[in-house]
């Protein structure tokens, strides 16, 4: 199973993640956490302590492995590098380990959004084909806001992009964009869950905006959410009413055989 989960800023995607990852951690799945957010808070959101979080160094900081692995310094271009840097041994050594569950920071580069062909760059686009299409892992990827900074190459693997929409105009808009988006990398798998739902009336409105979008399931705005988020908590430990929606989503996702 290898899921993308994207979405407008603020919608869930973290909560969703971090559940996702918890309930399959808990079959003796092997799980691959990717916070590919550069706000990270899947780490938070799973469980572990402040002080463990410290000691997690994004990847695309860790200046002497990004040489190592491309022949080149952070931050440089235009010069020679390895395109197709070693990745495979990454998760075992780099990645934080627990519950059953590895997990990997993926930060930013500084120039991610000047569309520098950098060595960070590459190596954080080659780690995501690496899990993507040569893993068997459970792999559940907590994506920046949008898809925009993936390529064709590295969405090849990914059996399902699962877009979290809040009801509102905005984020439904960018559910139709993400599906546009993946379609052109050769996804054709591409689900909505709705999240912070209040009545029946705000799902109607969500799922008559979705037109034929597809949509796995609904998680309301609970408070214990909110006071998990608050109290630096994970919502798998305190929030029975967010996991019993989302075990409803797995077990519709994994119904659906998507992979």
């Amino acid at each position: 199973m290898k899921i993308a989960i994207t979405g407008k800023g603020g919608v869930g995607k973290t909560t969703l993640s971090a559940v996702l990852a918890r309930l399959y951690a808990k079959e003796n799945r092997k799980v691959i956490a990717v916070d590919a957010d550069p706000d990270a808070n899947l780490s938070q959101a799973l469980g572990l302590k402040e002080e463990n979080i410290a000691s997690i160094k994004p990847l695309a900081e860790m200046a002497d492995l990004i040489e190592e692995r491309t022949g080149a310094k952070p931050g440089s271009s235009g010069g020679i590098f390895k395109l197709n840097p070693k990745v495979d041994d990454i998760p075992e050594s780099i990645g934080y380990k627990f519950d059953g569950i590895t997990i990997l920071m993926m930060g930013k580069p500084k120039g991610a959004n000047s569309g520098c062909y950098c060595p960070e760059n590459v190596l954080l686009k080659r780690l995501l084909k690496h899990l993507f299409t040569e893993r068997k892992d459970v792999i559940i990827v907590d994506m920046e806001a949008g898809i925009e900074h993936m390529t064709r190459g590295t969405a090849e693997g990914v059996d399902a992009f699962i877009v979290v929409v809040e009801p509102g105009k905005r984020s439904i808009q960018t559910a139709f964009a993400v599906k546009d988006m993946a379609k052109g990398m050769g996804v054709d798998k591409v689900f909505v869950v709705i999240n912070k739902a209040r009545s029946e009336l705000d799902i109607e409105f969500v799922k008559g905006e979705l037109k034929d979008l597809d949509v796995l399931g609904v998680i309301g705005y609970h408070q214990s959410i909110v006071d998990a988020d608050m109290a630096g908590n994970s919502p798998f430990l305190v929030s029975t009413e967010a996991v019993y929606e989302i075990t409803k989503i797995k077990e519709r996702l994994d119904a659906l055989n998507v992979l």
